[in-house]
């Protein structure tokens, strides 16, 4: 905890600082594998092969194979970090400190869908926080724990840069916007008992695991539109004449 004055002479105000109460501390739970047998590990390091020679480094290649081993457990391990720490010649600690820095490394195991609401400043004033609660509701789950088919995890995330489309939810990274408690609700059951809806930009939605796999570096085709008209909204105002036009038809950045 840091102390700081409230600037009125009153009482200090306490700050928590560090991981947020829910996130656990360490990666992967107790029953989280130390080492992947050998067939399993013949597997990654193939694949583990193929990501480091794109880059001239091997150290590089760490967020790439932190995806890839998390394609694995679907959360990151003991054993992932020890695979990747052995191939990009770092420690366990410089691989944890990667991993616990960017939050699309989880340290609990997910679901086949991970839906995560953006509960920023837009979209929580857009009512991303009733989407959320609903949602935990709807599940009887709470922040970032699974249903119990292990269908669903469900968490807080933080801006996704789809301000345009508040409030946003977003399943295993692919955006689902403008939506509401009602809307959000039916996605859930559809993600649980099928069919899965698409997504509002985007290709269908593939499971979690798979999904790491693409971000790892191993893409499909698939269709991506992250562009839409309200993405675009003043873009087309500018070039249309509108508000941002000087007189005389010279339209600059005003």
């Amino acid at each position: 905890m840091s102390a700081a004055g409230n600037g009125t002479g009153g009482e200090p105000v306490f700050i928590p600082l560090g991981r947020p109460p829910e996130e656990p501390g360490h990666f992967g739970g107790p029953d989280a594998p130390i080492s992947y047998p050998p067939q399993i590990r013949a597997r990654l390091d193939a694949d583990a092969d193929e990501i480091i020679a794109r880059y001239p480094q091997p150290r590089s290649a760490i967020l790439a194979l932190l995806h890839l081993v998390q394609a694995e457990d679907s959360c990151v391990t003991p054993a992932g970090l020890s695979f990747c720490a052995e191939r990009l010649g770092l420690t366990r600690v410089e691989v944890a400190g990667v991993a616990s820095f960017y939050s699309m490394y989880r340290r609990t195991p997910t679901g086949k869908y991970l839906v995560g609401v953006c509960t920023n400043t837009l979209c929580a004033v857009m009512g991303g926080d009733a989407i959320f609660d609903a949602l935990r509701r709807h599940l009887r789950i709470d922040n970032d724990q699974t249903t119990p088919d292990d269908s669903i995890t469900l968490q807080h995330v933080e801006c996704n840069a789809a301000c345009d489309y508040a409030p946003v939810v977003m399943v295993n990274w692919e955006f689902f916007d403008n939506q509401t408690p009602d809307s959000a609700r039916l996605l859930a059951d559809g993600l649980r008992f099928g069919p899965p809806p698409r997504p509002t930009r985007g290709g269908q939605l593939c499971p979690y695991r798979q999904t790491e796999r693409i971000l790892a570096g191993f893409p499909q085709d698939r269709q991506v539109d992250t562009a839409g008209a309200p993405t675009v909204a003043g873009l087309s105002a500018f070039h249309a004449g509108g508000p941002t036009s000087a007189p005389g038809g010279d339209s600059r950045c005003c």
